[in-house]
């Protein structure tokens, strides 16, 4: 019998929202592959936890993957985590998730900490139906392209944006969408977490005037439904 792969969410900033069945499978399973061992680390030292460690990332290539599958395919139990939320969702992990589908490896989620959801939680849109968008593309073009496709649904947008590219992303946002409300959730649940609320316009005079540092989730409401 093959082993099980474990998709375990990981704090986005506090270390208290770690779930106490995360702790007890990053216990229990024999390997942790993690997108930086040198941050997982601290975690674990954090949690008193000794449990084996391997490097998975996004620039891993075939051999560390097919590693990762042979230690699963020998009945070994594996845990996935990233650096900080959700493995898979905008972070990495898609492609050993999907391997481990397609040979029918028994494939368990351990729900916990993800910015989009905490983000939609605090925005006071509405948040039965949403739109992930995650990172925007790098290129113009292909940006505005994306927004574009999804300006005219009712759905709340949710967009991730670095410190670096935040102004960039904005200006985008308001060329494709308009003018619309927006909430910007920054470095969540962490010591200098903030949320900021306004209109895009708005929003992108006061990271004119105020440097962007930390990592950003961007909540921006839908198009209203009459």
């Amino acid at each position: 019998m093959p082993g099980l792969l474990y998709i375990v969410a990981t704090p986005i900033g506090n270390l208290e929202d770690i779930t106490l069945r995360a702790v007890r499978i990053l216990r229990e399973v024999d390997v942790i592959a993690a997108e930086d061992t040198r941050h997982t680390r601290k975690l674990l030292a954090h949690l008193d936890i000794h449990t084996l460690l391997t490097s998975f990332h996004a620039h891993s290539g075939t051999a560390r993957l097919e590693r990762i599958l042979q230690i699963l395919e020998e009945g070994k139990s594996v845990a996935l985590v990233t650096d900080a939320g959700t493995p898979g969702i905008a972070d990495p992990g898609q492609p050993l998730i999907a391997a481990a589908v397609e040979k029918e490896i028994p494939v368990i989620p351990l729900p916990g900490p993800t910015a989009a959801a905490a983000a939609v939680s605090v925005a006071g849109f509405p948040g039965s139906m949403f739109c992930f968008l995650g990172f925007l593309p790098g290129r113009s073009s292909r940006r505005k392209r994306l927004l574009e496709s999804v300006a005219d649904l009712p759905f709340t947008l949710v967009i991730y944006a670095s410190p670096y590219r935040m102004l960039e992303d904005l200006e985008t946002c308001l060329t494709c969408l308009g003018d619309r409300e927006v909430v910007v959730a920054r470095e969540l649940t962490k010591v200098h977490e903030e949320i900021l609320r306004g209109t895009i316009a708005e929003t992108i005079a006061h990271f004119t005037d105020v440097q962007p540092r930390g990592e950003f989730t961007l909540v921006v409401r839908g198009v209203s439904v009459r």
